[in-house]
């Protein structure tokens, strides 16, 4: 039945005296999921009853029915071009069409959408993203032939803080609940002050050395490069041989991994640098991998002193398997390949 039809039998009905909801039962049962809502059912019997006559749509002035043309596709767009951070209510006030017309038009016909801007370490230039290039590029060139040799050979380190307590974010927060169940509440809590700074060396195999820096003791170069002196004794214990074969060390360009007395003892260490971009953790295995997963496993948990984190971070360690340090270290392959394919710029995933 068309509309008009319908509102002949509410009129009908209405003025034999029925309710709205006694003439929406009766629309029901005889034309089931077809008969129109109670809404309109009752907006229409109120019409008849302040004695409206017909059944008719009133005539309309002003826009067309039809909004969706190539001039209105047009002007859209080029008002999302010119200020990609317009409301949909401040185009609809500017080129004078109805919101839910604009929807629409950007849906299905411009195919476009609304994203929040991707944090990233730096806004790059083409020159940076020229380096970022150039060094993955040698990383694929030393693997192509034997790249299991080389991601053998592969040493990388790196600092980061570990806070006594970081709360756990709304999406990790979210539980199960049935139908009807009160969703989880959570208090807004803030980062703990404080925290330990811990120092990671580690390979394809496992942890190396973890160094936690004792309080008031600055972090300088010399303060790295004594570390380096006990990442080589590490190596001399854990991984015998190692040494003679050549050790490939990759870690940031930090002030105090480039400082003179760094250099000088990565050169008496023997070690070979991998040459690492600035402003580059997603090329960093530590960042990108170790220290994500570390602070996800840590997150939610309150520590009261230094102990008890550095034994947390330890325990993090213990039970993880070989493999779970290799996919790591072959992870920096893949990156490699991906931030040539996308000429230098950031890697997402």
């Amino acid at each position: 039945m068309s509309k008009v039809e319908y509102r002949t039998v509410i009129k009908f009905l209405s003025k034999e005296g029925l309710a709205p909801a006694a003439i929406k039962q009766r629309l029901d049962g005889v034309y089931g999921e077809a008969s129109p809502s109670y809404s309109t059912v009752k907006e229409w019997a109120k019409q008849f009853h302040l004695r409206r006559k017909s059944v008719e749509d009133e005539p309309r002035e002003g826009r067309p029915v039809e909004m969706v043309t190539e001039e209105n596709i047009r002007c859209i767009e080029e008002e999302l071009l010119s200020d990609r951070r317009l409301t949909l209510k401040e185009i609809s006030v500017r080129l004078d069409i109805p919101k839910t017309t604009i929807i629409q038009i950007i849906h299905e016909h411009l195919h476009m959408k609304k994203v929040s801007a991707r944090w990233v370490p730096r806004l790059l230039s083409s020159i940076q993203k020229e380096h970022r290039l150039t060094c993955c590029q040698k990383i694929l060139e030393l693997c192509r032939g034997n790249q299991k040799q080389v991601l053998e050979s592969i040493i990388t380190g790196d600092e980061t803080m570990v806070l006594y307590y970081d709360p756990l974010s709304k999406r990790e927060s979210m539980e199960w609940r049935k139908p009807g169940e009160a969703p989880p509440r959570k208090a807004k809590v803030t980062l703990s002050a404080k925290k330990i700074m811990a120092t990671i060396f580690w390979d394809c195999r496992g942890i190396l050395l973890i160094d936690f820096k004792e309080r008031n003791t600055t972090v300088n170069g010399a303060y790295y490069a004594s570390l380096l002196l006990k990442l080589r004794d590490a190596i001399k214990e854990k991984r015998r041989g190692m040494l003679s074969h050549g050790v490939r060390l990759l870690h940031d360009n930090a002030p105090v991994h480039t400082a003179v007395v760094a250099k000088a003892a990565v050169k008496e260490c023997g070690f070979k640098e991998i040459d690492h971009p600035p402003y580059s953790p997603d090329l960093a295995p530590s960042d990108y991998y170790l220290f994500s997963k570390l602070k996800k496993d840590l997150r939610g948990k309150k520590f009261h002193d230094d102990e008890e984190v550095k034994t947390a971070v330890m325990e993090h360690f213990a039970d993880k398997e070989q493999e779970y340090f290799l996919k790591g270290i072959e992870l920096l392959v893949h990156r490699c390949e991906k931030c040539v394919e996308i000429k230098g710029d950031y890697i997402e995933k």
